[in-house]
């Protein structure tokens, strides 16, 4: 996902930000005049969706912009590229000075836009690859959601089909909604609340520790297991990775980390979840077939779990503390 912004702005008109993506998001602006830059957030955008974030007048040499995406995404692709490292806070906030973080604030990287200049004024628009337009977006958000919530809806292109037709309605049904509920404001409230949950089909992992857990997942894809990581399951929270096709056996490996997103260690071991099969990983996100001599390529090596998941409607993984 990568913010795609072209030329300039009017230096007097309000900005409106666009989600061109297929994932929810929430955002920050940074907005720096001669060499000051203040921050403002959160914006919340739901996939299709766009918003004003400036009231009134855009008065800025430069606009930053940060989002990220609610966990049960896993290892979804952020827009942030570098350009800055600036302060937000944990809530809604609007910070005069952000270059230098004080109590209740932390500091994270944003990256410099250009917003485009459209007939709504300048705007700037957060897009993926697929370079979708509104209505696409919206419609791959959906088709994502429910894939992660345990329904067929790949492939998650933004394309209304029969898949898609049949995965919505079964999930209407299942949650006893009426047909317009996927029109109605809170239809991505719903989505993600099934995503989260352990309940109905699929796979999930749920962590019952007091610690944030990082899991990997392997899957059987042309021949080949196929790894990906690194999701993060916070304490007491459940995240369904995207499961693609209808696989007959799954592959799964964690591990508990602390608040620097170190290893967690009790006395020798480490605090993880896994079995006897070994494959590839690697630090940061990671997407790995080839699984000979790990270490010869400098990536890591990790005992993963085998689960058979045929015929089962439903697995659950579970992270508790030993």
């Amino acid at each position: 996902m990568a913010a795609v912004l072209c030329v300039s702005a009017p230096a007097h008109a309000e900005l409106l930000l666009c989600n061109r993506t297929s994932y929810v998001v929430e955002t920050a602006i940074g907005l720096e005049k001669q060499a000051s830059v203040m921050t403002r957030g959160w914006f919340r955008l739901v996939p299709g969706e766009c918003r004003n974030v400036v009231d009134g007048a855009l008065d800025a040499d430069l606009v930053y912009l940060h989002a990220s995406t609610p966990a049960v995404y896993g290892t979804a692709p952020l827009p942030q590229t570098g350009h800055a490292d600036l302060c937000v806070g944990e809530r809604d906030f609007n910070i005069a000075s952000a270059r230098g973080c004080r109590a209740g604030q932390r500091q994270v990287r944003f990256t410099a836009v250009k917003p485009s200049d459209t007939d709504k004024g300048p705007t700037a628009n957060l897009a993926e690859e697929a370079d979708y337009t509104g209505a696409q977006a919206r419609l791959a958000g959906v088709q994502r959601l429910l894939v992660i919530a345990g329904y067929d809806a790949n492939p998650i292109d933004g394309v209304q089909g029969a898949k898609t037709e049949t995965a919505l309605a079964q999930f209407l049904r299942d949650r006893k909604l009426p047909a317009g509920a996927a029109s109605e404001p809170n239809f991505f409230d719903l989505l993600l609340e099934a995503a989260q949950s352990p309940e109905g089909a699929g796979f999930a992992w749920c962590n019952d520790t007091a610690l944030p857990v990082m899991a990997s997942l392997g899957i059987v894809e042309m021949g080949a297991i196929v790894t990906r990581g690194w999701y993060r399951v916070e304490p007491g929270k459940c995240v369904r990775p995207d499961v693609r096709g209808e696989p007959r056996r799954l592959y799964t490996y964690a591990e508990a980390v602390d608040a620097q997103g170190l290893l967690v260690k009790r006395g020798e071991q480490a605090l993880a979840w896994g079995g006897d099969v070994p494959l590839c990983t690697r630090e940061g996100k990671f997407e790995l077939n080839d699984h000979k001599d790990c270490a010869a390529r400098g990536l890591m090596s990790a005992p993963f779990a085998a689960i058979d998941v045929s015929g089962r409607p439903s697995t659950v993984v579970r992270f508790k503390e030993p």
